[in-house]
């Protein structure tokens, strides 16, 4: 096996890839996890807190999380790479995945390489991401307690990241670019019935106010031009996701979105090639959903490896 051979690669080094790098790893198989960051450790590394993840009860923060992580995937073999994946030609019995580092090939590829959180793109945002800035009501709504917060966004999840932040927060403000929101209809009526949530029409967050932690948004009505301010504790973006998934358009079967589709099993329609986290389509979204899919999607590829070995001569695998 050349140097640049592996039994299994891994695209993207958040929870799902780093559980699924474990797996493989223990199973003795070698394996490379690809990361276009020299870090690995995906979108979580951003979050200060995270409460949720089995076994902290202290709560721990997304670094050292996925940094623990990826220290136990190496303890048992894993090999990392920093570099941007381009492509992937999915052969009958070696695929090949071509990066800014050059070419290398593998027996089976896991894809999780994420989704990425579409961004306001406006002034506080990425100096506040994490300190009263979210993506994710689920993951971080238990910190504002008592406080007032905002979502941005007209969907069907973001009516539902306020319907859920109304457990913890006094009040909700659903702001809205348009005059209607998108979500669907019963979506719509539990937020107009929910005296806690507010909805803000016609209007646009232009910057994020706040030094150590969000205080206020600045808002703009698209229709009269009125400029105001709205003093919050916590604003959560809720506008959208960009799946990675650029490099799979022609080789994995993809949703509108681009999602990549799987079964259960985390297999998608090419053999020999997995997906998990939030790449995929339907994915819980969390660290835990994502640790699992990575760790079912390495399960199956063992499986899938084992079987092409038994297939193959022997010499092509030492």
């Amino acid at each position: 096996m050349g140097a640049r051979d592996y039994d299994i690669i891994i695209v993207g080094g958040g929870c799902a890839g780093l559980a699924a790098a474990i797996y493989t790893s223990r199973a003795r198989l070698r394996t490379l996890l690809i990361e276009k960051e020299v870090g690995v450790g995906g979108q979580i590394v951003t979050t200060n807190h995270v409460e949720n993840y089995p076994g902290f009860p202290e709560g721990i923060t997304g670094y050292d999380l996925t940094q623990a992580m990826r220290r136990q995937a190496v303890k048992y073999g894993m090999e990392t790479l920093a570099a941007e994946v381009s492509g992937l030609v999915p052969g009958e019995f070696t695929k090949v995945l071509r990066t800014t580092a050059g070419e290398h090939t593998a027996r089976a590829v896991i894809i999780a390489s994420g989704a990425a959180h579409q961004h306001l793109g406006v002034p506080g945002e990425r100096e506040l991401a994490g300190k009263g800035v979210s993506y994710c009501a689920t993951c971080d709504g238990p910190f504002f307690r008592e406080q007032r917060v905002a979502v941005v966004g007209g969907g069907d999840a973001a009516v539902t990241e306020a319907g859920f932040l109304t457990h913890f927060a006094t009040k909700v403000y659903l702001i809205h670019r348009r005059d209607q929101l998108r979500a669907q209809q019963i979506n719509q009526e539990r937020v107009f019935a929910d005296p806690c949530i507010e909805v803000i029409w016609d209007t646009l967050v232009t910057a994020i106010e706040g030094d150590e932690e969000v205080k206020a948004l600045h808002l703009h009505h698209v229709k009269t031009h009125e400029e105001s301010v709205l003093e919050v504790a916590g604003v959560f973006v809720s506008i959208g996701f960009r799946p990675n998934s650029g490099f799979l358009r022609g080789v994995l079967k993809l949703d509108p979105n681009g999602h990549i589709i799987t079964n259960e099993v985390m297999e998608t329609d090419v053999p020999g090639i997995f997906a998990a986290g939030d790449i995929r389509l339907n994915s819980g979204r969390q660290a835990i959903t994502a640790a699992g899919d990575g760790a079912t999607a390495a399960i199956m590829a063992e499986r899938y490896v084992s079987a092409l070995r038994a297939s193959r001569p022997a010499t092509l695998y030492i």
